[in-house]
């Protein structure tokens, strides 16, 4: 299946708009494309007690294992700045494979293009409990 980052990125960006950041102001979207051909998209959610907040790709990923899916090929992540995903996300996506990929774009219209294993380097994953 090919990846079609300008679709990816302009749902994330759609996400992004939906994001719920009081605090922080700073809004984030994603867009996970499953190997199925289907978008699960997800904006980060921030709560008065901080640790509560959830990430963008988080919230994507949860949503698309509650649907069934289990296999992801790509996710695009908009912020104002072009910030990277966290720690806490990249092992989240680590789960379900190193080589997905990851789109990272600001709202200025710049993108870079990562793999989970470049953002990730020397991680852990499932098959380490096997």
């Amino acid at each position: 299946m090919e990846i079609d980052a300008e679709v990816l990125i302009a749902e994330a960006r759609r996400a992004q708009e939906r994001a719920y950041a009081p605090y922080s102001g700073y809004r984030v979207g994603a867009a996970l494309l499953g190997r199925s051909g289907r978008i699960y998209t997800g904006c980060n959610v921030e709560n008065a007690s901080y640790p509560l907040s959830l990430c963008a790709e988080r919230a994507a990923v949860a949503k698309a294992i509650s649907e069934g899916e289990r296999e992801f090929l790509a996710i695009a992540v908009v912020t104002e700045n072009g910030g990277t995903p966290c720690g806490a996300c990249r092992q989240v996506l680590r789960e379900f494979g190193e080589e997905m990929v990851v789109f990272i774009a600001d709202t200025h219209g710049n993108s870079r293009r990562f793999t989970v294993r470049e953002l990730l380097p020397e991680s852990f994953g499932p098959e380490f409990l096997r």
